[in-house]
């Protein structure tokens, strides 16, 4: 396999669309064993492919981040209950009288297993769900996919980008700054280390976004051509319509009931929004400089994650039961054979993407 350059690489749109293939697959299903074998799919290409870029250690920052989130959701069931009946009771805590405006809401009481392997599934799919999203932001370079973004889009991008770039420098600088207090023999843990290692972090995300704002400047953005108000209106009317046609066909997909017209719903909002974009780019006076292309290994990329998502939301049409297994009764999950080796083709980026390049892009 060749070393990634800058005509073989990877497009980053095309990380970020394999990316949410998953995590549409992931929000299919609430099977344990599917969704840890998504994770495992997503971790294997990270370790494969991801390099030693700031953004790149990202990854393990929102695995903690899933399985805070699966905690919570767990505590959130034991103390204010859940809908789910059950009659397998683990522990009963003391019960909060509330009010009768309150009715409905309950603090305490009977633990049931079903209650709890309910919350179980529900956060892991969640979590399953933001460890996608880490694994794009590991993978993709924020800078290359603020350069490919539509001229309308720009500065909306820039605004976004800096964001996303935001967490994993902040990663970054916590890990340097806990190795340099380690190798002085000073604690790294505690709340007084973490004070004192937060200071510095802060300070030194504050003046990277001076130095950011102060370059973007320099080179001129923001900068946009004067267009006739009714190119200006129309394009507002297209962008947003077809956004919200976008935002409601995908509803649409994701919910059961929607399939029907959730795809029309969602081609239409597509063709909407990328007609407005392309009207807006006319505001947009800047030139691109060697644009990146999105070559064979990009559709190779960005396609396994879209089979990876068809293929789970037609399962959900021929094994709905594989793919949410009960809790009441209680039942233990199975690995469904088709849809597992459907999530399997996301492994694809891992044998056709170049290998990272040993210096930081």
């Amino acid at each position: 396999m060749p070393e990634a350059n800058r005509s073989n690489a990877v497009h980053a749109g095309a990380w970020w669309l394999w990316a949410l293939g998953l995590a549409t697959a992931a929000s299919r299903t609430t099977n344990p064993l599917l969704l840890g074998l998504l994770v495992g799919v997503a971790g294997y290409v990270v370790a494969a492919r991801r390099t030693d870029a700031p953004w790149a250690r990202s990854y393990g920052a929102f695995v903690k981040l899933g399985l805070a989130v699966l905690v919570i959701r767990l505590l959130f069931s034991v103390f204010l209950g859940s809908p789910i009946p059950g009659t397998h009771t683990l522990f009963t805590l003391p019960e909060v009288p509330l009010p009768d405006w309150a009715k409905g809401v309950r603090v305490g009481g009977r633990v049931t297993a079903e209650q709890l392997i309910f919350a179980l599934y529900d956060g892991a799919k969640l979590a399953t769900l933001l460890i996608c999203v880490g694994a794009a932001n590991a993978l993709a370079n924020p800078a290359r996919l603020l350069k490919s973004l539509p001229g309308a889009l720009y500065e909306v991008g820039v605004a976004v980008v800096v964001a996303m770039t935001f967490a994993p420098n902040m990663v970054a600088d916590v890990v340097r700054l806990r190795t340099a207090r380690r190798l002085r023999g000073r604690p790294t843990g505690g709340i007084k280390a973490i004070a004192q290692i937060g200071l510095p972090v802060l300070e030194g995300a504050l003046e990277r976004s001076v130095a950011l704002a102060a370059s973007m400047d320099a080179r001129g953005y923001g900068r946009t051509a004067q267009v006739p108000p009714a190119v200006r209106r129309t394009t507002t009317v297209l962008t947003l319509g077809g956004l919200l046609g976008v935002c409601a066909g995908s509803y649409g997909l994701l919910a059961a009931a929607g399939a029907s017209y959730g795809l029309p719903l969602l081609v239409a909002g597509l063709l909407a929004a990328l007609a407005g974009l392309r009207l807006g780019g006319r505001r947009s006076v800047r030139t691109r400089y060697r644009p990146d292309r999105f070559g064979p290994r990009s559709w190779l990329v960005a396609g396994s994650g879209a089979a990876v998502a068809a293929l789970l939301i037609r399962a959900g049409t021929y094994a709905p039961e594989a793919l949410h297994p009960g809790v009441v009764p209680l039942t233990a999950p199975t690995l469904p054979l088709w849809p597992a080796a459907s999530v399997l083709i996301g492994l694809l980026p891992a044998f056709v993407a170049p290998l990272p390049s040993k210096e930081t892009p």
